[in-house]
């Protein structure tokens, strides 16, 4: 048995095929996706997705947050923004990184908005520049 996945970016559908089993990176964990998983929807947080097929890994994406709705047959995944995990440049994603923690320094922790923005970008920077040393390229 396969879950259906698709994962669509905000330019174009990335990706539609079968799987054995899909891993998102849920805000209040990773999910592993089977046949037969309960009906949920969730927000994604900064991190890895992992397609298995045949209990093997086959395939990495980074997405830097989103939605997935998950049925019994299939999982949607929404991708705020999404790249594979061997096209990221390490030394771009240091970058990011270094640019996130500079805003978030400077954010005014009053303002609850911007503070949360920031946050969110230094989160998804530091999960990406994670991704990379421990799986990457």
């Amino acid at each position: 048995m396969t879950v259906a996945l698709e994962i669509i970016s905000p330019e174009r559908l990335l990706l539609a095929r079968p799987v054995s089993m899909v891993v998102i990176p849920g805000t209040e964990g990773d999910l592993g996706v089977l046949p037969g998983h309960s009906k949920m929807i969730t927000s994604l947080r900064g991190g890895l997705i992992d397609l298995y097929e045949d209990e093997k890994l086959v395939d990495r994406f980074f997405v830097s947050g989103g939605f997935a709705q998950i049925t019994e047959e299939r999982c949607t995944v929404l991708a705020d923004a999404i790249t594979k995990l061997g096209e990221i440049d390490p030394l771009k994603a240091a970058d990011e990184l270094a640019a996130a923690e500079a805003a978030w320094r400077e954010t005014d922790d009053a303002d609850e908005i911007a503070w949360r923005d920031a946050s969110d970008r230094l989160i998804t920077a530091q999960a990406r520049v994670d991704a990379l040393a421990t799986h990457g390229n």
